[in-house]
């Protein structure tokens, strides 16, 4: 029996280690081997769950011979967290930082706001304020100004939306913020620049998410349109290597400008486009950086379904 409860003893605590330190794939094997459960069994739970995964797949997961990628695979690592017994997030932000480590570095804030969203919690705090994902309005223009700080993080967004309600009653908007991998929503700042007041905000410490409600002075009818602008002050997480725009549906015009310190510049820029989390980047085109506003920017006529963003190299 002493035996018995050593080898527990040994098996959580390499699980409390490998959940720490990852990588992914270890931190999964640790996580099966401690609730004692076969392959097939696990496959079983996730069937539950409304999630198909072949017991070869969670065998390559577990090996590190194979990571999972694709929308489904995603969600099955969300269910594994709830039959695995484990913290919120604690395997997706491991699989976002392996992303990091097998040296796709460029994409890896892309690679774990994608998984942030495939998790649930986006959704999760967009339910709390009881309104649906675009609060009843289309978006006929949204330009974005990002600035990047000395210590070449992500210091500030700031957003500038040209709305139309195509419902009645409509009086309020709710911004998301996705910090980079390692940010602190608790010490991120709203403010309300013009048009519209700041709400109930929502916070998810271990994915970087932050959601604020924008309360307009008057309520929309159907066919109004609207102007607000509003920021956000973040400035918590590490160097920051691209910023990223996804839609869900298309759009109005979008136009996104990085500006830089002086004291930080990168030495080169480029805009890309991703037609979903799991496509591989295309439509790169180099940015010249302005020598005297240290910024590079992109403008897309109608925003299409997916991601567009522009990235950036170091020294």
């Amino acid at each position: 029996m002493p035996h018995a409860t050593q080898h527990a003893d040994v098996v959580t605590a390499e699980l409390d280690s490998a959940l720490r330190g990852g990588p992914f794939h270890v931190a999964l094997r640790a996580a099966i081997a401690a609730r004692g459960l076969p392959l097939q069994r696990v496959q079983h739970h996730l069937s539950r769950h409304g999630v198909k995964v072949g017991v070869t797949s969670l065998s390559y997961w577990q090996q590190g011979a194979r990571r999972p990628q694709r929308p489904e695979s995603l969600r099955a690592v969300r269910a594994l967290e709830e039959i695995l017994q484990l913290p919120e997030e604690s395997l997706i932000r491991l699989l976002a930082e392996s992303d990091e480590h097998t040296g796709d570095r460029r994409s890896s804030a892309r690679s774990y706001r994608s998984l942030v969203e495939a998790s649930g919690v986006l959704d999760r705090l967009l339910a709390e304020f009881g309104t649906p994902r675009d609060g009843g309005l289309h978006t006929l223009g949204h330009h974005e100004r990002v600035r990047v700080g000395t210590r070449r993080e992500l210091a500030e967004r700031e957003s500038h939306h040209i709305v139309r309600a195509y419902r009645d009653g409509v009086d309020r908007f709710v911004a998301v913020h996705h910090g980079d991998p390692g940010s602190v929503p608790e010490r991120m700042t709203v403010r309300a620049l013009e048009n519209c007041r700041i709400g109930r905000v929502r916070r998810h410490h271990d994915t970087g998410v932050l959601a604020a409600e924008l309360l307009f002075d008057i309520r929309l009818r159907a066919g109004d349109t609207f102007l607000f602008r509003y920021a956000v002050e973040d400035g918590t997480a590490g160097v920051a290597r691209e910023y990223v725009r996804g839609a869900d549906s298309p759009g109005g015009q979008y136009a996104l400008q990085v500006c830089f310190d002086s004291a930080a510049l990168p030495v080169r820029c480029h805009r890309f486009t991703q037609h979903s989390a799991a496509a591989p980047r295309g439509g790169r085109q180099e940015l010249a950086l302005s020598a005297r506003h240290r910024s590079v920017h992109l403008v897309e006529p109608r925003l299409r379904t997916g991601y567009v963003g522009i990235a950036w190299d170091w020294e």
